[in-house]
């Protein structure tokens, strides 16, 4: 699945971001990630277990000597490292657990590092989307998770999985923000004066 936005994918996400935060204090940012980790350590350690036993049929079944079978194992655990590598193959052995756990640490990541946890009255929004583990989160800070639970959420993070699957990101983008929109106008109507504290975009990383 590509993490390929167009412009006007992307101004399509801004205006639907400008729109709603119109309608409230809240503010809201999306963030793209193509992956929440490399798992870079995955194709070592299978490469690993597949070497350790390789050696095993030759002692077995032939006479080579243990030098020959030494580098024949090196030799393996070269190649299923290289084979492994491959990223539709790597994020295949690893398990949907850790892939999970992986792409909720990056939400909390990116909710810190793009400033929503420094809002005035706590009202940040991130909407998450990360492809490689076919992931979506939404996370409130702790003005908006008093008032709104977070199974209030769910519906916006189906629409984001439900469009990721068919390809349309930008469209499950829009789509969340649209829904998260009147659940915030209801709880966080916007401030007199209220300034635009975060900028209206879609951050790919």
């Amino acid at each position: 699945m590509s993490a390929a936005m167009t412009t006007v994918d992307h101004e399509r996400i801004s205006a639907a971001i400008h729109g709603a935060e119109l309608r409230t204090s809240g503010e809201i940012v999306c963030v793209l990630a193509r992956a929440s980790s490399d798992y870079a350590h995955v194709p070592l350690i299978w490469a690993g277990f597949v070497a350790l036993g390789s050696p095993w049929p030759l002692i077995e079944f032939t006479q080579m000597p243990a030098e020959r079978i030494f580098l024949i194992q090196l030799a393996v655990f070269v190649a299923a490292a290289l084979l492994l590598s491959f990223t539709r193959l790597r994020m295949w052995l690893v398990p949907r657990g850790v892939k999970r756990a992986r792409a909720y640490k990056a939400a909390l990541e990116q909710f810190h590092i793009r400033g929503l946890s420094r809002t005035v009255d706590r009202t940040g929004v991130l909407i998450f989307v990360s492809l490689a583990e076919h992931y979506a989160r939404i996370v409130v800070d702790d003005g908006i998770a008093a008032k709104v639970p977070q199974s209030e959420w769910q519906s916006a993070v189906n629409l984001l999985v439900e469009n990721m699957r068919d390809g349309r990101v930008a469209d499950g983008f829009v789509g969340a923000i649209d829904y998260c929109a009147p659940l915030l106008a209801k709880h966080f109507p916007p401030r007199i004066n209220d300034a635009n504290e975060l900028p209206d975009r879609l951050w790919l990383i």
